[in-house]
C-alpha cells in the first residue's frame, strides 16, 4: 500500500468535543486507510484515544504548555493536512509556530453570539459538533457516516467496570463542567431512589469530586475513575442519563441510549447527543440560552432551565428508554 497522508489534528479539549472528533478522525482513515494521524489533546482527555484504530500517535499536552514547547514536539514531522479543530489563541499560536496551510473547523461563534444576546436564530438545519469538524478537512475528500463517536476501554477496563456496575443498571452522570448545567443534587436523589424502589440497579459516575452530587445507599458509585474505564463502565447500562456534559457524549461513544438534561445551552449549537438514540429534556424558557457552554451560576440567579425538569419526567423517560 503506498504511503498515505500525514494528518495533524489539534483538538485540546474539553471531553465532549474530544469524543466528537473520532467520527472525523474515523471517516480519515476510511477514505485513507494509510494515513498517518496525529491527534494533540490535552493529556487529561489523551484516554479517550487510546486504542483508537483511527490514531497512530496521540501528543498529550498540558493546559498551560508554552507553545514554543509544542511546536517543537511537532516540528520535524511534514504533514500533508492539517486541522484545527479547537480555533482557539492557544491553537492559533501553535498554527503561527508550525507555519503551513491549515484547515480550521466552523465553530459557529457569529451565529452563537447573535442567538445568545439577541434571539436570532440564524443557525439553519441542525448539524452536530461533530460534523462541522469535518469543514476542517476539505482537502481530504471526507464524509460523515452518522455513525456515533467511538472509544475503545481495554479488557481491564472491562473487568474493572464488572466489579462496579451491574449490566443492565442506569447509569447517572449527576456533574458537568460548569455549575448553571448541572441538574440539581436533589433531583438526582429523588431520581435515583424512584429508580431503585422500581427494581433498577443504578450506577452513578464521574470524577471524584462529582461525588458528593450524589451517594448513598443502594447507589453503586463509580466516581474518579479512567476515561476509558468509566466508558467500560457507561457500556454496561441500559441508558445513561446526563447533564449537557462530556459523560453524555462519551455514553454515545459506547453506544448507549441516552437522556440529556439540558438547560442554560441550545440544541442549536451543535451538541446534542450524536447517533444514538436519544431523548432531550429542556424548559422553553426566553432566557435560553444564556451562556455557549454553561456559567458558573444562573445570571438571572433563578436556574429554572434546570430546576423546572422534574425527576419524575426523567424516570418517565427512563422507564420509555428501558
Amino acid at each position: 500500500m503506498p504511503p498515505g497522508p500525514r494528518v495533524l489534528v489539534v483538538r485540546f479539549s474539553s471531553l465532549g468535543d474530544v469524543v466528537l472528533t473520532t467520527p472525523l478522525l474515523r471517516a480519515i482513515r476510511s477514505r485513507h486507510p494509510a494515513a498517518f494521524v496525529t491527534v494533540v489533546v490535552q493529556a487529561r482527555y489523551a484516554d479517550v484515544l487510546a486504542g483508537n484504530p483511527a490514531v497512530n500517535a496521540i501528543v498529550p499536552v498540558e493546559p498551560r504548555e508554552p507553545v514554543a514547547g509544542m511546536a517543537h514536539r511537532l516540528a520535524p514531522a511534514a504533514y500533508d493536512a492539517r486541522l484545527d479543530l479547537q480555533d482557539s489563541f492557544r491553537s492559533r499560536g501553535l498554527r503561527r509556530a508550525l507555519g503551513g496551510a491549515w484547515g480550521v473547523a466552523d465553530r459557529r461563534r457569529a451565529a452563537r453570539l447573535l442567538l445568545i444576546w439577541l434571539g436570532l436564530d440564524t443557525y439553519g438545519a441542525y448539524v452536530s459538533a461533530a460534523e462541522r469538524y469535518f469543514s476542517a478537512a476539505g482537502g481530504l475528500d471526507l464524509r460523515p457516516d452518522k455513525a456515533p463517536p467511538e472509544v475503545f476501554p481495554t479488557v481491564d477496563d472491562e473487568a474493572r467496570a464488572a466489579e462496579l456496575a451491574p449490566r443492565e443498571c442506569v447509569a447517572l452522570a449527576p456533574g458537568a463542567r460548569w455549575g448553571s448545567k448541572r441538574w440539581p443534587a436533589r433531583h438526582w436523589r429523588a431520581l435515583a431512589d424512584r429508580l431503585l424502589a422500581r427494581g433498577l440497579g443504578v450506577v452513578a459516575v464521574g470524577g471524584a469530586e462529582e461525588r458528593e452530587l450524589l451517594s448513598g445507599p443502594g447507589i453503586a458509585e463509580a466516581y474518579g475513575l479512567s476515561l476509558s474505564t468509566t466508558a467500560a463502565v457507561l457500556r454496561r447500562a441500559r441508558v445513561v442519563v446526563a447533564n449537557d456534559s462530556g459523560m453524555l457524549h462519551l455514553a454515545t461513544a459506547v453506544r448507549r441510549p441516552v437522556i440529556a438534561l439540558v438547560g442554560p445551552t441550545a440544541p442549536a449549537f451543535g451538541y446534542l447527543p450524536y447517533g444514538v438514540p436519544a431523548q432531550v429534556l429542556e424548559r422553553p424558557l426566553a432566557c435560553r440560552p444564556c451562556s455557549p457552554s454553561g456559567s458558573d451560576h444562573c445570571p438571572l440567579g433563578h436556574h429554572r432551565c434546570m430546576i423546572e425538569i422534574e425527576p419524575e419526567a426523567v424516570a418517565a423517560a427512563v422507564e420509555g428508554a428501558a
